[in-house]
């Protein structure tokens, strides 16, 4: 068992109508319905380095069955074609909306692509009428990883210490 210090955030309002990311040349976000071994490809280069492994702990089926709910929203960030990273959100279309996984392949950090798919897919899920917006993150996730929600427009709610399976 592993304790990381889990800080939960929230969103109660979209963004303001003036986009907070400058469009990148090249890049798209868009909503992608992915097959399973794309996705599960996806997911693991995106986390890997941030010791993702939820969705690796599933089986086919069940991660199946997950990704085809109606709730579900992933956009893919797709640098000239390739993707680059994901945006993921549950409970879309709901009062409540998670922001469940977020991040770039490593060799796509350090160039804003992070901020201009967040921007990009708070809008997406924000023009679904939620209420409010919640996400955790945790001290195996990027350094700047809360610096870029708050940007977005998340707020820290709580703060705690919890195990995880090592």
């Amino acid at each position: 068992m592993v304790e990381l210090l889990v800080t939960y955030m929230e969103m109660t309002a979209p963004p303001p109508g003036d986009e907070l990311s400058v469009p990148i040349p090249g890049a798209t976000v868009a909503r992608e319905v992915l097959d399973l071994p794309a996705y599960v490809d996806l997911y693991r280069a995106v986390g890997a380095p941030v010791q993702w492994d939820q969705r690796l702990r599933m089986n086919s089926a069940e991660l199946a069955r997950l990704l085809a709910h109606p709730s579900m929203l992933i956009n893919v960030l797709r640098v000239d074609g390739e993707a680059a990273g994901l945006c993921e959100f549950s409970g879309v279309g709901e009062r409540v909306v998670e922001l469940t996984h977020f991040g770039l392949v490593p060799n796509f950090q350090g160039r804003r692509l992070g901020p201009f798919l967040l921007d990009q897919s708070l809008r997406a899920v924000w023009s679904y009428g939620p209420e409010r917006l919640w996400l955790h993150t945790d001290t195996y996730d990027h350094p700047r990883a809360q610096s870029v929600y708050k940007r977005a427009g998340f707020r820290p709610y709580a703060q705690q210490m919890e195990t995880f399976p090592d």
